[in-house]
């Protein structure tokens, strides 16, 4: 196997509790991409040209609510997003030295907050309590002045001074009204984030969406990239009519069963990965119907999945996966064994049936091959853990991470970046990020095994858990028994019970805090790239799988619950 590139060390990345939005502002994350796709399918289809008075825009923000079903309280939300998807592709072409990014300090910590101010605003401390320090210093290494102020005001005087030909505000939706008239009567392009609150204190923000404002640049090819449209498309190759189109009919029971398989539900990550990636080596891509080349390359990436699905759940003794009864259920665990291997075959079969150059497409098998290994690498640590379950360091399930799910991501990503003949330094990059990406959704995984509404109830207690591991870590000696217990065996403890003692301790926030510094080592792990159309899609693809991603409650009744559950546990 070839060396894998080290991934930086991550750095701690600030997270504060959640707090609902305003009611003016859709509360939740997939209701907030659902608008702005709406936004930029609109500012695409019509000939409407920026600048747009408040008021029109209002009017185009009731109708794209209406065709959503959404409330009309979302429109002067709807009509920011809009305006800010009319500016896009001007605002592309200004270079960054010509921007400013405007903050609000109402997304300090205010009770915390050691900076001062002056008459321009908050002079940051860089003290790491709050996300203004991380965006600050990205936007100020692109070039951009920022100020970290809010008001009208102080923003027409900043374009009166000729020096500023675009602006990136965070801001509430009120102030950001305000601010239309002045953007609006000096037709300057601008792009707005609302904050998700406006009580003007410890508010939040979609980060992301900050993110990709700022690096918003024209040498990007794929800004205007439908990531949605393309996952849609995936989804589309693995209907059982499709599959058999792509790839031939079905011969007997075992390839039935795989096929089936394939066509069983799925969040479709990691075929999404290799043709997005494929579309951002090659943008021309998005105005044709998908090669069937690349779509073989998707489908092999999911056999390569779908097989390591079906051994995990023979290997974990799960009886349910996708709310049905997993294959071996069905079909008995030999013959579910000899379709996961018949997958993995055919996986190889696909790659190997493309018609690509024979350097790349041996680099793909290559790469697959690596990454099979070490998933079953993986596999076995945590197969080894059952002999003998018990606490194990917090740097050895982040290994375990690295090799079972990372290597899947990595797969994905570079198959696309072999399909565009991406250079090798390209490559790399990708490899790190992947790694870190992978490491952060399995850290995501795990909180949601570890939920009150997770599927099945011995999801703990069959392979090592990061929040245990944590949870255990913090807890006092009588608490730790009761764990011990569960890892035993233990019948007399119950899921409650584990959940309660995890959460006697500060392992959920610990673990969203590690959660956002691997997403934050995988955006960083893109800073040297320089081809922008490959950096600025896997930035959004950071976003689309973490906004896509249900984030499921941990149940914090369990601290103030004095039914007899708790009372066991103390």
């Amino acid at each position: 196997m070839t060396e894998k590139p080290s991934l930086a060390p991550v750095r701690q990345v600030p997270v504060r509790a959640y707090r609902p939005p305003e009611k003016n502002v859709p509360q939740t994350r997939a209701d907030r991409e659902r608008v702005r796709r709406a936004c930029g399918k609109f500012a695409l289809n019509n000939p409407v040209v920026p600048p747009v008075h408040a008021t029109k825009l209002r009017e185009y923000a009731k109708q794209i609510l209406v065709d959503l079903e959404m409330p009309e309280i979302y429109s002067e939300y709807t009509g920011i997003l809009l305006n800010n998807e009319l500016w896009r592709e001007q605002m592309a072409t200004i270079p960054y030295n010509r921007r400013l990014l405007l903050l609000s300090k109402c997304m300090r910590l205010e009770e915390k907050c050691p900076a001062p101010f002056d008459e321009f605003g908050l002079l940051c401390k860089t003290c790491g309590l709050c996300t203004i320090q991380d965006i600050q210093e990205e936007a100020e290494k692109l070039g951009y002045a920022v100020l970290v102020a809010e008001g009208s005001t102080l923003v027409m005087k900043i374009i009166e001074t000729g020096q500023i030909e675009a602006i990136v505000g965070v801001s509430c939706v009120s102030v950001l009204e305000r601010a239309f008239p002045y953007m609006e009567a000096a037709a300057i392009p601008g792009m707005a984030i609302p904050l998700l609150q406006s009580d003007c204190k410890d508010t939040t923000v979609d980060e992301e969406w900050v993110w990709e404002a700022i690096h918003l640049t024209s040498s990007d090819k794929t800004r205007r990239l439908d990531l949605e449209g393309i996952r849609e498309d995936v989804a589309e190759m693995f209907t059982l009519e499709n599959l058999e189109k792509i790839l031939g009919p079905a011969k007997g029971p075992v390839m039935q069963y795989g096929r089936e398989s394939l066509a069983q539900a799925g969040k479709r990550w990691r075929p999404f990965l290799t043709v997005a990636t494929a579309h951002a080596l090659d943008p021309e891509l998005s105005e044709k119907e998908c090669p069937e080349d690349l779509k073989k390359l998707a489908i092999a990436v999911e056999c390569f999945h779908k097989a390591s699905l079906i051994h995990d759940d023979i290997e974990d003794d799960d009886d349910t996966r996708y709310g049905e009864a997993t294959l071996h259920e069905k079909i008995g665990i030999p013959a579910a064994i000899n379709v996961g291997d018949w997958l993995v075959g055919e996986g190889y079969r696909i790659i190997a049936s493309t018609d690509v150059d024979p350097v790349l497409k041996g680099k793909m098998i290559t790469l697959a091959a690596e990454g099979h290994a070490t998933l079953a690498v993986g596999q076995g640590q945590e197969l080894e853990w059952r002999r003998d379950p018990g606490p194990v360091a917090q740097k050895e399930i982040i290994q375990l991470f690295r090799d079972k799910t990372a290597p899947a991501f990595d797969v994905a990503i570079r198959m696309g970046g072999y399909y565009g003949d991406t250079e090798e330094k390209t490559l790399n990059a990708m490899e790190k990020f992947s790694e870190a990406l992978g490491i952060a959704y399995q850290i995501q995984d795990d909180m949601d095994d570890f939920a009150e509404d997770a599927e099945g109830s011995d999801l703990l207690r069959d392979r090592p858990s990061l929040a245990l591991t944590m949870g255990y870590k913090s807890a006092k000696k009588d608490h730790k028994a009761i764990i011990d217990k569960w890892w035993g065996g233990d019948e007399s403890v119950s899921v409650k019970d584990v959940r309660w003692v995890v959460l006697k301790g500060d392992a959920e926030y610990r673990m969203m805090q590690l959660k956002e510094s691997y997403k934050q080592a995988a955006i960083d792990s893109l800073g040297d790239l320089e081809d922008a159309s490959i950096k600025g899609l896997l930035r959004r693809v950071v976003t689309k799988i973490f906004n896509d991603i249900e984030i499921k409650g941990w149940c914090r009744e369990f601290e103030t619950s004095d039914d007899s559950s708790s009372e066991s546990v103390d």
